[in-house]
Formats: structure tokens, sequence, C-alpha cells
């Protein structure tokens, strides 16, 4: 679809474009015209089909998630490098919201380690912008897709430090897992230090019989990346019947697909099992 096309309604243009940082603000207006109702599903509608089509052929992913706002020489960036390079090695195509901070390090690191880096990111005013670390990205415009897209490549995923956008991931993953909307992936947190408040609040919330006591195993705790990457390989890579490959899935340019080189020689590739629940 063209960037500037528009619809024709009793002589009237209606863009089917907005600035993005007027696109979660339009769609949470108050119900307006059915016309242009319309013309933001097909916004939302478009960046999904954009999304698909970018990031179909990334692989079995694990989604680091944390702030945009951490430091290069924060300790919490280099936990982020040494676990993307970790993941990468394990054979998991690195996703991360594909912005600076702890997102820039976990991309980082899947390179550092010759393995797999992309990014979903999100046009905002300030501070979003792509890191140079990724192989592939999309942009969107809204922040529920990009959550969603977050999601459904990914057979794990990795909370570091972050502010509410990463509270926010971290708590909309656990709620699927509980309800069964997704499967139950391995939700790994790290930096416990900075989660020290939220850990024993989820167990709060356990005594309290807001959630199950079983819900207490959906979240791993650790500060070791060694430790991280034994909870991912066992829960994810054995669970799922994750295995290694080195073929490279055809992909159509006239469709928008685009796929991934290769991943370095100190990496393995993994694709999906016969008994996996994705493929």
């Amino acid at each position: 679809m063209a960037h500037n096309a528009s619809v024709e309604l009793d002589g009237n243009s209606l863009s089917l474009t907005a600035s993005p940082s007027l696109a979660d603000e339009i769609l949470f207006e108050e119900p307006r015209s059915r016309i242009r109702e319309f013309i933001t599903l097909v916004r939302v509608m478009r960046d999904f089909i954009r999304g698909f089509r970018v990031l179909h052929f990334v692989g079995p992913c694990v989604t680091v998630f944390g702030s945009a706002r951490i430091k290069s020489d924060s300790p919490y960036y280099e936990l982020a490098r040494k676990m993307g390079a970790a993941i990468a090695q394990l054979g998991f195509t690195v996703m991360t919201g594909g912005g600076p901070g702890i997102m820039e390090a976990a991309n980082r690191g899947a390179k550092d380690a010759g393995g797999r880096s992309v990014g979903c990111n999100i046009e905002l005013p300030h501070e979003q912008t792509p890191n140079p670390y990724v192989d592939r990205f999309v942009t969107m415009h809204y922040f529920f897709v990009r959550k969603t897209l977050l999601v459904k490549y990914s057979y794990a995923f990795v909370i570091l430090p972050g502010g509410a956008g990463t509270l926010d991931e971290m708590f909309e993953a656990i709620t699927l897992i509980q309800t069964r909307k997704i499967t139950n992936f391995p939700l790994v947190i790290m930096g416990t230090d900075y989660w020290d408040e939220i850990l024993p609040f989820i167990h709060k919330m356990a005594k309290a019989g807001m959630i199950a006591p079983s819900d207490l195993e959906l979240v791993h705790a650790t500060n070791s990346v060694d430790d991280a990457i034994a909870h991912i390989r066992s829960h994810a890579i054995e669970r799922f019947g994750l295995h290694v490959s080195r073929r490279v899935r055809p992909h159509s340019r006239w469709l928008g697909e685009r796929g991934l080189p290769p991943p370095g020689r100190s990496t393995e590739d993994l694709h999906p099992g016969r008994h996996s629940d994705r493929s």
C-alpha cells in the first residue's frame, strides 16, 4: 500500500497515514465516524502485515526486554550483551524492541557471537531509533502490534531492568502464559537487585490468593547467564523439540518477505521440531 494512500468520501480525502506519534492517540479517541474507524483498522492491519512479512523467516527467537535509557557503561548493559551472545550461541535469534539501551546490548551480544539479531521498533517522538546491531528490523506505529510481534516469534523471554514499558511487557507475557493464551514458555528475570521489590510482590500476590501458587513457577529469577541459558535450554529447546539446521528457508520478495543470512560458525541455527507448538 502506498505511503500516501487515501480514501475518498463525499469529496473529502481521508489519509490512511498519520503522524506516528499520534497513531495510538487517534486509536484511543472516543468513537468517530465509521469511515474514520475503518481507516484506523486499515492502518493497524498494515502494521501487522508489515511485521508478519519482515519477521516470518527469522527463526525461533528469544525476546529480550529492557530499558532504552540504560547506558553502555552500566553493568546491566554488559549483562544484556553477555546474555544476547549466549542466546545466539544456543541457536536462537535474539529479538528486541530494536532501540538503544538494553535492546542494543542484547542485539550487540548476538552479533558479537556471530548470531542472528532482529528488532521490532516503535516510532516515538524521542528515544526510540533502531540500533545498528540488527540484521532485520520493522518499525511499528502501534504499541500493541509491536508487543504482539515480540511475543509471536519467541520461545522464551528475558526481562532486564526497565521502566513502565518493560513492566508492561513482562506482566503481559506472564498473563498470556498464566491464562494459557500462549504456551508455557520460559520467562527469565535478570538483574535481580533492580527487581527486589517486584519479585516479593509476586509472591505476595500468590499468598493473598490473587494468583495461583503454581504461577510462581512461571518466573525464573537469576543473575547468572549460565543458569538462565540452562533454564531456556531445558524449558524451550528440549521441551519443544527444537533441532539444529543449517537450511535457509526460501522467501519471496514479491510478498515483501526478507530472509536472514545463515548464522556464523560460532552459533547453531534452531528450527522447530516435529512436535513443536510453533512452526
